[in-house]
């Protein structure tokens, strides 16, 4: 049995903003637009894996998502809660200085990690934390 990660979603509170970091910082590609009763998802996949299509949706988009709900998820996804992404790079730290360079908020500057990797994170425009990797160099 083959099973593989086709969709995620990232919750969003401007879409333009979220563009300019998901497309214009990390160079994914725009997909799909689309947009439905207030709500707005948009599809990007990273170019070397265009099976993966990452999604940026409205916040509660979710069909049977209360008011209430849509209030929680705001104010959790302001504080920087909601879960994120983590990609995978063959140069940290070159992925890190043009996703600086972009005005992204640094969260963490490349580090080697006891666990393996050399990682950075940044936070996107609507506080969700997003992580690269590069697999440690053999000693």
């Amino acid at each position: 049995m083959d099973i593989r990660v086709s969709h995620c979603f990232i919750t969003v509170d401007d879409h333009e903003q979220a563009l300019a970091f998901y497309r214009d910082a990390l160079g994914l590609e725009v997909r799909n637009d689309v947009s439905f009763e207030g709500m707005r998802w948009v599809t990007l996949v990273p170019p070397s894996q265009p099976e993966l299509q990452i999604t940026l949706e409205t916040v509660g988009a979710g069909p049977g998502a209360s008011p209430e709900d849509r209030q929680r998820m705001s104010e959790l996804l302001a504080k920087g809660l909601l879960r994120g992404l983590i990609f995978v790079t063959d140069d940290v730290d070159a992925a890190f200085e043009r996703i600086q360079a972009s005005g992204a908020e640094v969260l963490q500057e490349p580090m080697d990690q006891p666990y393996g990797v050399r990682d950075c994170a940044f936070r996107d425009p609507a506080g969700n934390m997003v992580r690269l990797n590069q697999a440690a160099k053999a000693a």
